[in-house]
């Protein structure tokens, strides 16, 4: 690992502004309900239709495949360990007697904001998402009014109202308009897109959420997926190689999602709800590449076709097919921490490593962390 990614400071400094009226955010909650897609998804879809993933994704931390569209951690797992909770289980995988006692993921890869259609990748749409937390509340508190011998397994009763709401989930809905809608009827449906989001974290808030923390999306222009799909016209390219118009829209959705945050910051003066500029932070990172370590910014590690990006739609990291006659395999490169991207769509346990350490600073935060220190935070990365 490059010696400007693996330097990160094990002890960090983090501090909230709470807004008038709201309690101080201290990141010293007994559990987290994350929602969201394949960048926090720890095992939903795997398990919720049946999906597989090959070797070599998990092979960096797990060794194997762990659920995870990833060589190994997602921003997730590293945000769980800073707060010194376990790995967010899948609530959708229930072999092994999984714990949700600190918390469940309801997260699936391809999952939007906007109900499912008959050609998602996901079924599992925001709504059904907040649906399924409903079930997984309602389901603790009957089994908690027969018998507390299953306490182990399930969070405490007040854990749902002190824990963390994570969400990070959006960039679908614009990745996907893109086959098939032009970049004007993307834009005009971003405040359809945003309706849904708020109307979910409504719900969420009505069921006595309290402590809400909004990922923005990311700059979908610079995924290989995206660029070998519609970056082959380099007019439509920008300065570091990515697709303008996905990179528009993203900028647009982010503009309004964060409006949406203030509005609602407003609304509910006894919640704490956070924003989170993943996009600045992802920019950034590529913009900046070797200045933070990596040598490769758009080209992905586990893929097919070599240079410039190593991306064939038509088969997936860890697959064997044949492709023009021949049989090929997607396989990994030597060294993932040398890559932003992993497979053409998701970003390595590098990336994703640094991106968690660049939100640990609090610089991209609203509300930002505050001049005075409640703890230390530990980190153990």
């Amino acid at each position: 690992m490059a010696s400007s990614t693996t330097c990160v400071l094990h002890i960090l400094v983090l501090f909230f502004i709470c807004l008038p009226l709201a309690n101080t955010i201290d990141f010293n909650y007994p559990a987290v309900f994350n929602f969201g897609d394949s960048n926090s998804d720890t095992g939903g879809l795997v398990a919720g239709v049946g999906d597989r993933l090959e070797p070599p994704n998990g092979q960096t931390y797990f060794k194997n495949p762990s659920g995870r569209f990833c060589d190994g951690r997602l921003i997730i797992d590293f945000l769980m360990d800073a707060m010194d909770l376990p790995f967010l289980n899948s609530y959708l995988d229930s072999v092994a007697a999984p714990s949700f006692r600190k918390g469940a993921n309801f997260a699936a890869a391809g999952s939007t904001i906007l109900p499912a259609t008959a050609s998602s990748v996901s079924p599992f749409s925001f709504g059904i998402q907040v649906a399924q937390f409903f079930r997984f509340k309602n389901r603790v508190s009957e089994i908690q009014a027969k018998t507390r011998k299953y306490d182990k397994y399930v969070p405490a009763q007040d854990f749902f109202q002190k824990g963390l709401y994570m969400f990070d989930i959006g960039q679908n809905d614009l990745a996907g308009g893109f086959y098939s809608k032009t970049l004007d009827q993307i834009l005009a449906s971003i405040p359809t897109i945003l309706s849904g989001f708020e109307d979910g974290v409504k719900r969420l808030y009505d069921l006595g959420a309290r402590n809400f923390w909004v990922h923005n999306t990311g700059p979908l222009g610079c995924l290989g997926q995206n660029i070998a799909k519609f970056g082959t016209d380099v007019s439509k390219l920008d300065e570091l190689g990515c697709v303008s118009s996905h990179n528009q829209a993203a900028k647009l959705l982010n503009l309004q999602l964060y409006a949406l945050c203030k509005k609602l910051q407003g609304q509910y003066s006894d919640a704490n709800i956070t924003h989170v500029d993943i996009f600045s932070i992802k920019s950034n990172l590529i913009a900046n590449y070797s200045r933070n370590g990596f040598e490769q910014p758009l080209m992905a590690c586990c893929g097919y076709g070599g240079p410039p990006l190593n991306y064939d739609s038509r088969i997936a990291c860890g697959q064997t097919k044949v492709l023009d006659g021949n049989n090929v395999t997607a396989k990994a490169c030597n060294d993932s921490s040398e890559y932003i991207n992993w497979d053409g769509i998701h970003y390595t346990e590098t990336a994703n490593q640094f991106v968690a350490s660049q939100i640990l600073t609090g610089k991209y935060s609203d509300p930002p962390f505050a001049d005075k220190m409640p703890f230390l935070l530990k980190l153990k990365f």
